[in-house]
């Protein structure tokens, strides 16, 4: 079994991503016993798969690096990876989390060397990068992934495969008998900082996502430009061409009451700042076209939308595209009223060729099959209510946030944690 304490004066956080991490930090910084649950085989989150920040334009893997150190440093703090909550009981001030622990197959051993990763062949769709690529049966999640530790799909352990990375690793790092287990933590507040999932591009039927290849997501186009991703950092086709002609697509299943009601707030950020991708890469040889209802771009993020804005190769069409077809060459046609062509009808309509869509799809919270009764909203984020007692939602998991205000939520719930654990102690002392 895996040797964790834990007492009703402990928080657990759960979830690894920008969120998790930073009340997580915050709480054990503070002087508090923190446990921090992750799913995935690493931290890091949604941010980790962005290839740079708006408005900066800087890159994730320097705010990452230096949390990870504060994690490493921190003996307050214990992570657990591959840890998933099956169920809360109690009541503020005095949880039993039963936590699920599935085995990576790899042990503390592990350098990090990838002789494991030489000698299989099994391959599979790439999580990390939305499966636009794959990944070896033994992998390392990503580049600056915490633990740096490899991992085994469970499809090769009992294979041929599993046998060859046992081999292949001299420091006896494969640990084909590991076990899934169940523990029970003991804790005083839980913090829930899941983060979000990308909207299902596939429910927007008339965007085609599913039928047209040169039609993707912008989490897909971020990682495109990753020098680590699916296409060595180039933006391309889905025939390796290089794109000419690009369309963003805003609210692309948001503000819809037949898919996401709510602004998931990031999205016009991120087709801006992807705009400049486009221009940083491929110069005045390309042409970006932004479909918009409105741009919602305030406070210091005005002047960011204002140089865009700025940019001869970037125009914008104020217009909810009603639909794509299929154009020539793998090109599509984006059908549609642009309403700010003055006059009816047969004025402000189009059709327009493009060689690649990007659809900015927006945020649903990820907190799955919540396994205790707690307050939400329409929309599903949790929500800050004295029903909920020691179980605090943030980041994205609390409401649609850019990474400045998710840390700052973060921030807010791990004091609220904290507040919760000092009444503990007050009252037993």
């Amino acid at each position: 079994m895996t040797d964790v304490v834990a007492t009703n004066q402990t928080i657990i956080v759960v979830g690894g991503g920008i969120s998790g991490m930073t009340a997580a930090l915050e709480a054990a910084e503070a002087g508090k016993q923190v446990i921090l649950l992750e799913k995935n085989p690493s931290l890091g989150g949604r941010v980790s798969q962005l290839y740079k920040y708006f408005p900066k334009l800087c890159f994730p893997t320097c705010g990452l690096e230096i949390n990870l150190r504060r994690i490493k440093a921190n003996k307050n703090l214990r992570v657990l990876t591959q840890a998933e909550v099956t169920g809360i009981d109690g009541a503020s001030g005095d949880y039993t989390v039963s936590v699920k622990l599935s085995p990576r197959f790899v042990n503390a051993n592990c350098t990090g060397c990838g002789e494991c990763a030489k000698v299989v062949e099994s391959e599979f769709p790439d999580e990390y990068n939305y499966g636009m690529k794959s990944r070896k049966g033994a992998y390392l999640p990503y580049n600056l992934a915490y633990p740096y530790q490899y991992v085994l799909d469970p499809a090769i352990v009992g294979t041929d495969e599993g046998a060859k990375a046992k081999a292949a690793c001299k420091y006896g790092a494969i640990d084909l008998e590991m076990q899934e287990e169940t523990v029970e933590l003991k804790a005083g507040a839980v913090v829930y900082a899941t983060g979000w999932k990308p909207y299902d591009a596939n429910k927007i039927q008339p965007y085609g996502y599913d039928r047209f290849d040169n039609v993707i997501t912008n989490v897909e186009f971020e990682r495109m430009l990753d020098p680590f991703g699916p296409t060595g950092g180039k933006i391309q086709r889905a025939d390796g061409s290089t794109p000419k002609n690009i369309a963003f697509i805003q609210c692309a299943g948001s503000r819809d009451v037949n898919h996401l009601e709510h602004c998931s707030r990031i999205c016009c950020m991120a087709s801006l700042k992807q705009t400049t991708y486009v221009q940083d890469q491929l110069g005045d040889e390309a042409k970006s076209t932004v479909y918009y209802i409105d741009i919602r771009a305030i406070d210091r993020f005005e002047d960011f939308y204002a140089k865009v804005q700025k940019n001869e190769n970037v125009s914008f069409i104020k217009s909810k595209v009603a639909n794509i077809t299929a154009g020539k060459d793998g090109n599509v046609i984006l059908n549609g009223n642009n309403l700010e062509v003055p006059g009816f009808g047969s004025d402000m309509r189009y059709a327009n060729e493009h060689d690649l869509v990007v659809l900015a799809t927006g945020m649903e919270p990820s907190i799955g099959d919540f396994p205790v009764e707690v307050v939400t909203d329409n929309h599903g984020f949790i929500q800050q209510d004295e029903a909920n007692g020691g179980i605090f939602g943030c980041g994205v998991s609390a409401d649609a946030l850019d990474v400045n205000r998710a840390v700052q939520s973060a921030t807010a719930a791990a004091l609220r944690a904290v507040q919760v654990v000092n009444r503990v102690a007050g009252a037993e002392g």
